[in-house]
């Protein structure tokens, strides 16, 4: 097994499994033409997919040093060089494009939240989180870690949990047990609700998680006369993304 040098960079850590490298490029769907890695570092995951002729693919990348590891062993690869979280997504390619990386913990939620400000942007996701992260994002309601992203992605993508990864294959090894999972765009082109206040009204509940949500939606300072009883008792962890967008359709302007 191959050894990659590596560095741990905005909280990352590398990877040094060459079989769970490839394990994560071949999850992708390949149905996209277009694909961005986010945060290569020294191109343990990079060098599965450079050489496939069937996509256009570039990654972005903040580090220097990094930068110029991946020149001098990737020629022909497109590096951008700069801050996902800060770029203008359109000017990268001229059309829709995957994403798949080994994200840096301490900015994956942000990653996850650009995507779904992006979502029309961004049909596939193929990523590995911390496991915590990725158990929260495919969790269903009903469960103790379902969340805000776990609602607003799930509106707009169907989403895997595909496999946990231990600590022992990154370098440096990481005090938690990593996961990686895909996002796949579903067919909902629109929420049929002001999909600014839905998302207001998501972090709301969740923000108060442990109040109903008659209680947790009162600093919004809305009427909430015609919400039914039903939603207004529960918690925010036990409503669907439908539940939320009945709440949102029902969310009235106090005279």
């Amino acid at each position: 097994m191959e050894t990659v040098k590596a560095k741990k960079f905005l909280g990352q850590h590398f990877l040094k499994d060459e079989h769970i490298a490839e394990r994560i490029a071949r999850s992708l769907s390949g149905k996209e033409s277009r694909l961005l890695e986010i945060g290569p570092g020294m191109g343990v995951l990079t060098k599965y997919l450079v050489d496939n002729p069937a996509i256009d693919f570039r990654c972005v990348e903040i580090d220097r040093e990094s930068v110029a590891y991946l020149h001098e062993h990737y020629p022909t690869l497109q590096v951008v060089e700069g801050d996902f979280l800060k770029m203008d997504l359109n000017s990268l390619f001229h059309d829709s494009f995957a994403i798949i990386g080994n994200f840096p913990y301490n900015i994956s939620s942000q990653i996850l939240f650009r995507v779904f400000d992006h979502r029309n942007l961004i049909p596939e996701v193929v990523g590995m989180f911390q496991k915590e992260v990725a158990e929260r994002v495919a969790a269903a309601p009903g469960s103790k870690i379902y969340g805000i992203l776990s609602v607003l992605l799930s509106a707009f993508y169907n989403i895997e949990y595909l496999f946990t990864v231990d600590e022992h294959v990154f370098n440096p090894p990481p005090k938690v047990k990593s996961a990686v999972i895909r996002l796949t765009r579903n067919n909902v082109t629109s929420l049929e609700c002001d999909e600014k206040l839905f998302v207001q009204t998501v972090k709301v509940g969740f923000n108060q998680r442990r109040k109903t949500m008659r209680n947790a939606l009162k600093p919004m300072g809305r009427d909430l006369s015609d919400i039914p009883e039903t939603l207004l008792q529960k918690r925010a962890e036990q409503l669907s993304v439908a539940d939320f967008i009945l709440i949102t359709n029902r969310l009235k302007e106090t005279l």
